[in-house]
């Protein structure tokens, strides 16, 4: 019987997990002349949006409840023959797309020949009618990937009237500073606004962090360090005067280091406890508000929008436009057309636009100056990158486009060259207060990109008064993750992750 009963039970697991795996598609989009993955390719089904490739053609849907074999899933991309076959034929892991070619007589048969100056002054009008820009709701996937970069890490120690605070500790303070460092959030959730940055509300359903947890705890053994060299060689009623420059800091030593809670303390503890359970209510809180704040941002931005600091459309007028090819999207004809600044506007890039009803469908831009330069006073910044690209696309059916893919990449440098004192004082002290100082000399600079990637998979009008109503979700914090687990995913549409997120493997580095 009971061997039976365990039968029965391997065979129902069995039948669950082909179930499963049957209502999900995972495979590459390879073009058939090239060989190469086709990246940023539109897979959906019937009315709805489903999924799109990376960067390396990659994509995996998870499909609704209620589909059938016979349903069909459609796959797009620019400058490709468009498929679309019932879900039974998709069961190969790679699908092929034809490149198809256009010529300038195909358009011209239905259009006038316009320039490219004309042709962007016909897409500005008809923005308004073009995109959904009151209130949806969104079910989207943002990815976030930051990389860091230490270039320099110099310093001159002139005086220390401190033993402990020596060379050999400021070295060792330096060589626990990593010198390039890698970070992955992922979030799924539902955004509900418009395109403003202010009228966005979030709530996340899941959400990972994927970095190396080894350089956290580094830096809390340094801090340990330091806090004892601190107690043991500062009186308790000193504060410290740091200073760098012109600019100077008071800082009480007891802010250095909390006390210590004696565990026969009950009161101490529950309140030690009381604190620990808000400050992770406030993590929450934190954690949801930067990703509605991020995505409030990157949507406030989008180029269709007038205030938009991509304004190489409604400031056309600071840029030149060549229209250099035609492309198909589907059955519809697409112009291309290039742009770059004239005089001193930021960008230069491609913009393809519906030769029909004049819709941008996808717009690929690249900085060509610093944004935004800085140095005084030994403090430098440079804003040196800012490219991306932003895809639109219809749900099929509907008469208006809705962003469907925005990706933007933004790099920064920063320097640091001053000199820094650290000087601790004393009121207590009779005569010149001053007990111990530290002078030192410092040059450091580093580098850092910050990648954003979002992916919308459904989007449905709402009113002004649901958007109100609406409460969001504060209750996720980001799972850890030292190594990649693609399974931790399982059961949602997402961005399938590049090859340098699956081997990401956190690395223990031990503090000298």
């Amino acid at each position: 019987m009971i061997r039976k009963a365990t039968l029965l039970f391997l065979l129902f697991c069995l039948l669950y997990h082909n179930a499963t795996y049957a209502q999900s598609i995972s495979s590459i989009i390879i073009d058939s002349a090239t060989q190469k993955p086709v990246p940023y390719a539109t897979i959906q089904w019937a009315t709805k949006k489903g999924a799109i490739t990376n960067e390396e053609g990659r994509f995996s849907l998870l499909l609704p409840e209620g589909l059938q074999k016979s349903d069909s899933l459609f796959i797009s991309s620019l400058g490709y023959k468009s498929i679309a076959k019932p879900l039974e034929e998709f069961d190969k892991a790679t699908i092929y797309l034809v490149p198809t070619a256009i010529e300038l007589k195909e358009v011209i048969v239905s259009n006038k020949q316009y320039t490219a100056k004309e042709i962007v002054e016909k897409m500005k009008e008809a923005i308004h009618k073009n995109y959904n820009l009151a209130f949806t709701k969104k079910r989207l996937f943002f990815r976030k990937s930051s990389f860091q970069q230490m270039h320099k890490s110099d310093y001159t120690l002139k005086k220390s009237t401190i033993k402990a605070f020596n060379k050999k500790f400021l070295d060792s303070v330096i060589n626990t500073i990593p010198k390039s460092n890698s970070y992955y959030t992922e979030v799924l959730g539902d955004l509900y606004g418009n395109y403003e940055e202010e009228e966005q509300k979030f709530s996340l359903i899941k959400a990972s962090e994927l970095y190396d947890k080894n350089m956290e705890l580094d830096f809390n053994k340094l801090e340990e360090k330091f806090n004892l060299i601190i107690k043991e060689n500062v009186k308790t009623d000193s504060y410290f005067k740091i200073k760098s420059g012109f600019f100077g800091t008071k800082v009480d030593v007891d802010e250095l280091f909390e006390e210590e809670i004696d565990s026969t303390d009950i009161s101490a503890l529950n309140k030690e406890l009381k604190k620990t359970k808000e400050e992770e209510a406030e993590r929450k809180k934190n954690f949801a508000n930067s990703r509605r704040n991020a995505l409030g941002k990157m949507f406030s931005s989008l180029p269709i929008l007038e205030d938009s600091d991509l304004n190489f459309i409604w400031k056309s007028r600071k840029y030149d436009f060549t229209l250099k090819d035609f492309t198909y999207l589907g059955s519809d004809a697409v112009y291309v057309i290039d742009f770059k600044p004239r005089r001193s506007a930021d960008f230069k890039g491609t913009l393809y636009i519906n030769s029909d009803d004049f819709a941008l469908i996808r717009a690929d831009f690249e900085n060509v100056k610093s944004l935004k330069t800085f140095n005084l006073l030994g403090i430098s910044l440079n804003n040196y990158l800012f490219k991306g690209k932003v895809i639109f696309s219809k749900d099929r059916g509907q008469q208006k486009y809705s962003l469907s893919y925005y990706e933007s990449e933004r790099g920064n440098r920063m320097g640091v060259k001053r000199p820094l004192k650290i000087i601790e004082k004393n009121k207590r002290v009779k005569g010149r207060n001053k007990q111990n100082e530290l002078s030192a000399k410092v040059d450091l600079s580093f580098a850092n990109i910050d990648k954003n990637e979002v992916v919308i998979f459904d989007s449905e009008s709402i009113s002004k008064t649901d958007f109100d109503a609406f409460k969001e979700n504060n209750k996720v914090l980001p799972t850890y993750m030292p190594t990649y687990n693609p399974e931790f995913w399982q059961g949602h549409t997402i961005i399938e992750p590049n090859k340098a997120i699956e081997e990401f493997t956190a690395t223990e580095v031990p503090l000298k």
